[in-house]
């Protein structure tokens, strides 16, 4: 998920957007608890101007005592055409278009920034993707969702293989996704849980770090493979939060972070940034957000 001069959920994953077309449903953030809630659509109110009458009456000269005048006491009757005119009405405005996001101009940069500030380009596919060779939870599947850029996904290989010697057992769950799979995520979150929800935890077409080919969502067996919030209290979970900067990857958002990050706490959600950033980010406890100088709280 860059300053949205540039903008991307849950427990689902968005995470920022977290999965890929091929299987929405299996790919949604799993939430606990199911924090999603339907958004209320604010009614327009239409205001009916009350019919002005003309003044018919007057005040006499000695003052004082107000008297009808007879000429003008009598109301004349409507024609059949003033009768049957509809009273004047506002028009509703029509909902204004949200601001466009701005663009990155580096989006093939290790560090580039892709959040709810900072766009990639809308048909950007990097170059150089390539599937890891990882387990992954969904099977030895050769599709978007398994591919990395070239550097990331060889920086997970390594750090699965140092896991694993560790008695630490991962699997990769949601890797690239491109524009068009993002959006129909999105749209599809919408029409389930409400507008105000899905942007908590699922990132905007062109927003999701997913689409940079730099950001995995990893799980375990211990929580069924799925994306959850309780990952964070597994060996699994724990071992990554310790371990994953070696390799150059972050937690892209942590807890109690998400007036910063614009999304919800999400322990599967990892991002290559490359080792010397990711270690700087993890000694300091920054986010990448602050890292990079570009804090816009929510």
């Amino acid at each position: 998920m860059l300053k949205k001069g540039i903008i991307c959920g849950v427990s689902l994953s968005l995470l920022a957007g977290c999965t890929g077309f091929e299987s929405l449903l299996d790919e949604k953030k799993v939430l606990v608890g199911n924090p999603h809630s339907g958004k209320s659509t604010v009614p327009v109110v239409t205001v009916v101007e009350d019919k002005v009458w003309e003044d018919f009456f007057e005040k006499e000269e000695d003052g004082g005592e107000v008297v009808v005048s007879p000429e003008e006491s009598e109301e004349e009757p409507a024609t059949e055409e003033e009768a049957e005119e509809p009273a004047d009405e506002e028009t509703p405005e029509e909902p204004s278009e949200p601001e466009a996001i701005p663009v990155v101009a580096n989006p093939g940069a290790m560090n580039v920034m892709v959040n709810k500030f900072w766009s990639l380009p809308e048909g950007y596919r990097p170059a150089d993707l390539i599937k890891p060779n990882v387990p992954f939870s969904f099977g030895d599947e050769n599709s978007d969702r398994s591919k990395l850029r070239a550097e990331a996904a060889e920086s997970l290989e390594v750090m699965f293989n140092v896991a694993k010697g560790e008695g630490i057992e991962l699997y990769a769950r949601s890797g690239f996704r491109s524009y068009e799979t993002q959006e129909a995520i999105f749209k599809n979150e919408v029409a389930t849980f409400g507008y105000e929800q899905a942007v908590l935890y699922v990132a905007l077409p062109g927003t999701s770090e997913h689409q940079t080919g730099l950001a995995m969502d990893i799980t375990a067996k211990s929580v069924g493979l799925e994306l959850v919030e309780a990952f964070e209290g597994t060996a699994e979970g724990k071992w990554l939060a310790e371990n994953a900067h070696h390799y150059g990857f972050i937690l892209r958002y942590p807890k109690g972070k998400t007036n910063i990050t614009g999304y919800a706490f999400e322990p599967w959600h990892f991002r290559y940034v490359g080792v010397d950033i990711a270690g700087e980010i993890y000694t300091k406890g920054l986010t990448f957000e602050e890292y990079m100088g570009d804090v816009r709280e929510f």
